[in-house]
């Protein structure tokens, strides 16, 4: 096998509104695994040139059994979340804004809003 499963499709989306092929899983020491490219959540677009855009789940997996020894994945990476890699294998850096980046902002621009408000309500 290449040695990693597969989620989505028509059928039974991994994600809400969104029929793509996804990689769920990736076998220590199998094909993908040792290739080192492929990473558990990447969509997959297309297996040797065939578009996986729009396939029940079945069909799919059909499609990975019967590609050949010499595999060709057209894939999109996923996205970072802003607060930290996910999985193995990342190099520590989140790629977005540190939380405090966001939070420490947000509070002040909260603790201003309630000042503002105890400042109105005195004067009433």
């Amino acid at each position: 096998g290449l040695g990693f499963n597969i989620v989505g499709g028509t059928d039974q989306q991994y994600i809400a509104n969104d029929n793509s092929i996804y990689v769920s899983w990736i076998k220590k020491d199998g094909a993908a695994y040792l290739d080192g490219r492929l990473q558990e959540g990447d969509k997959i677009l297309a297996i040797n040139g065939k578009d996986l855009k729009d396939l029940r789940h079945k069909d799919a997996v059909e499609l990975f059994r019967n590609a050949g020894y010499y595999v060709s994945l057209k894939i999109q990476r996923r996205l970072q979340p802003q607060n930290g890699p996910v999985g193995h294998g990342g190099d520590g850096e989140s790629g977005g804004l540190p939380l405090a980046a966001i939070l420490v902002p947000g509070l002040a621009l909260a603790a201003t809003a309630v000042w503002m408000l105890l400042r109105y309500r005195q004067r009433m």
